[in-house]
């Protein structure tokens, strides 16, 4: 069964499959998870809708795996040789507009998640489980380097912290994320929590 999905998926190509993905997201921020459709991602791309489900399954599949295909790379590829470096590191890799687009879509669609659980399994399985196994390599490294200690309570709680920043900012503040609310809170929390000295 594996086999013949991907000798399926190989038919479309990586401009094609980006060029889907970006219309799915735009169609997200136009009317929202509970309102797009399969029906109309297929208008938007001019694909078949049988195209679709044989390719990403169903509407969760899909609209998760957009979200992923719009994160700027690995986060575990990132290594400055620092823990604080490589944190400015994933900061900076978007700009303050992309963050917020990202933010409203991120809260979106863990609203939606609440009551559709084919859609909280998709984000478990495939957004959030990868993402928590690729800042387990970077706090790896970090450990590894003598920065953290491998005892370190706070280690579990790395992805919540950054997360919670990220997705609060708007709710508690009324802005939204930015590049320097990020360092600034990785500067004065995370790493404090995580005991890495800050210069």
């Amino acid at each position: 069964m594996t086999e013949v999905a991907t000798v399926r998926r190989s038919r479309i190509t990586p401009e094609r499959e980006a060029e889907l993905y970006a219309a799915v997201l735009d169609l997200l921020r136009e009317v929202g998870y509970d309102a797009l459709t399969m029906d109309a991602v297929a208008t938007r791309t001019r694909s078949s809708k049988a195209t679709l489900y044989r390719q990403w399954g169903g509407k969760p599949e899909l609209v998760v795996k957009a979200m992923r295909h719009n994160k700027p790379g690995s986060i575990g590829e990132v290594d400055t040789g620092s823990l604080r470096g490589d944190f400015q590191t994933l900061v900076a890799r978007e700009d303050d507009c992309t963050m917020e687009r990202n933010s409203d879509l991120m809260r979106a669609l863990a609203m939606a998640a609440h009551s559709n659980p084919d859609l909280m399994r998709a984000l478990k399985a495939l957004l959030v489980e990868p993402e928590m196994g690729e800042f387990r390599k970077v706090m790896q490294r970090a450990v590894d380097r003598g920065e953290v200690r491998a005892d370190c309570p706070a280690r579990e709680y790395v992805v919540h912290m950054m997360v919670g920043a990220f997705a609060t900012r708007t709710l508690i503040d009324e802005l939204p994320p930015t590049q320097e609310f990020l360092r600034s809170y990785i500067d004065a929390v995370v790493l404090p929590a995580l005991g890495v000295s800050v210069p």
